[in-house]
């Protein structure tokens, strides 16, 4: 069991040193040695994992979307509420989470072999599926048709995290819920707003009140 637990170690080590790196400079101009020594193992012990890069890249994608089913978890908000705190997790993980992030951007930028999970396209199934559940329950305004809100969510997170890569204000809470703020009113309509909580589970930001019942 310790020997398998140090397997574990090992292996997390290893993609988490190659996300940091990863993050750095691009993906193709890191060599395996950078990898193994800033994880701390020998080269052996990294081939060992992983038998090249591209299965490294592989990896960094998988252990993001093991990040993203967290973050899209079964929550007991509603629908709209679930949505947009998982929005402001999504967000918030990519500008803190190294793993998350360049998992993200490999799998973005088709780094990542077809084998590998996509991530973009994961993220927009459920956001597709959450409002799809939240239109079902009548809790959308009629003129608020799912596919398309769906579009913007997830046009929105894209965006965040494409001007988060050069200035991390874009990734603040602020900027999401200022999103929500405006959007709330012609998604579940005016006398509705006041059950969701724009800045998300429940918190308050510069007025946006707490969430009530939702």
């Amino acid at each position: 069991m310790a020997m398998q637990e140090r397997a574990i170690r090992t292996r997390n080590a290893l993609i988490r040193a190659a996300a940091e790196l990863f993050d750095q400079e691009s993906a193709a101009s890191v060599p395996l040695a950078a990898i193994s020594a800033k994880a701390g193992v020998s080269n052996g012990a990294l081939h060992f994992h992983f038998p090249n890069k591209a299965a490294l890249l592989d990896a960094v994608v998988v252990a993001a979307e093991a990040r993203l089913r967290r973050i899209t978890r079964p929550r007991e908000a509603r629908p709209v509420q679930a949505l947009i705190d998982a929005s402001h997790d999504l967000v918030q993980g990519l500008g803190r989470d190294v793993v998350l992030r360049v998992g993200f951007r490999l799998s973005a930028r088709g780094e990542s072999s077809e084998s590998a999970p996509d991530l973009w396209r994961d993220w927009q199934r459920w956001v597709e599926a959450t409002l799809a559940r939240a239109e079902a329950e009548g809790a959308l305004v009629s003129e608020a048709a799912s596919k398309e809100v769906s579009a913007v969510v997830v046009a929105v997170a894209a965006g965040l995290q494409a001007r988060g890569e050069s200035d991390s204000r874009w990734l603040e809470r602020g900027v999401l819920t200022r999103f929500w703020a405006l959007v709330l009113p012609r998604l579940v309509g005016a006398s509705a707003r006041h059950r969701f909580s724009a800045a998300g589970g429940g918190q308050v930001l510069q007025g946006v009140p707490r969430a009530q019942g939702a």
